[in-house]
């Protein structure tokens, strides 16, 4: 865990302000989802996460596994903000021969534990590493965030479903429910709830958050952690798109944003008055 004397609430914005500038470069992307889980994201580095800034390697680092592979320029700005990517390869978000292409691979960036794609399928690697770290008898906790429409996928549930069964308590999965996916509403896709009563029935120590809430978060990440049953653990965390921008807060249409030229300064303001 880190120590610092910027407060969490500040590594968020933080984070909002590196995706909004990554952003820029292209003029469009997934910046409703970097704005929604900058919260979260600011909790699991410089709150709950164990690692080295200068050794992304470190045998006994916990793990963060983004399984939202379009996800990536959320987690490219929490990896800037924690000194794993330096601030200057910002610029070169989404370029050819960059280290931050516009889905997340490990083959490429610090810090990106594994590579995004097609959904459902983090879950998965998250109970294989966790089985593994128990057989090295490391400390190590696997952090994996998904999102509510990833639990239309299948292998999601047999993935959970495992993880009961071998009584992975060092996994922590974390839902990012935003209710928003490229067809629209996720609920109205295909319905999740009653998300809490599904995970708990599959053997989850389940929480549900605000997840824009700096406070609720960091009590649940401590409460997932310190949980002395055997079970794996899930915090479900309720995000709003865009948040910290109002005007792309309320935009109907937010799974992948287009921006205009002079709203890019417009967002950028608008996160600095809300600090």
């Amino acid at each position: 865990m880190n120590s610092t004397a910027i407060t969490l609430r500040q590594r968020a914005t933080h984070i909002r302000r590196h995706a909004l500038l990554m952003g820029q470069v292209q003029g469009q992307g997934y910046i409703g989802q970097a704005l929604g889980a900058a919260d979260l994201l600011a909790v699991s580095y410089f709150h709950a996460l164990k690692y080295r800034p200068a050794e992304p390697g470190w045998e006994e680092r916990d793990r963060f596994y983004l399984s939202i592979g379009h996800y990536a320029i959320a987690l490219y700005a929490a990896l800037i903000e924690a000194g794993i990517i330096p601030e200057d390869e910002r610029e070169t978000y989404g370029s050819d021969g960059s280290r931050l292409p516009m889905s997340g691979m490990a083959a490429y960036t610090p810090g990106m534990e594994i590579t995004g794609g097609s959904l459902g399928h983090g879950l998965g690697i998250a109970v294989g590493a966790c089985l593994a770290l128990k057989k090295k008898k490391a400390s190590a906790f696997v952090y994996n965030l998904l999102s509510d429409g990833e639990l239309n996928e299948g292998s999601t549930w047999e993935a959970a479903m495992s993880a009961s069964h071998w009584k992975l308590n060092n996994l922590i999965a974390l839902i990012d429910v935003n209710n928003q996916q490229a067809d629209g509403h996720a609920s109205e896709i295909l319905a999740f709830e009653p998300i809490v009563d599904r995970w708990q029935a599959f053997g989850w120590y389940t929480q549900r958050v605000d997840g824009n809430d700096i406070s609720a978060l960091t009590a649940a990440f401590d409460n997932a952690r310190d949980w002395e049953g055997d079970q794996p653990r899930v915090i479900i965390c309720d995000t709003r798109m865009g948040k910290g921008v109002p005007f792309l807060e309320t935009r109907e249409k937010t799974h992948f944003i287009r921006v205009d030229a002079d709203e890019w300064e417009q967002a950028l303001l608008a996160l600095e008055q809300g600090e």
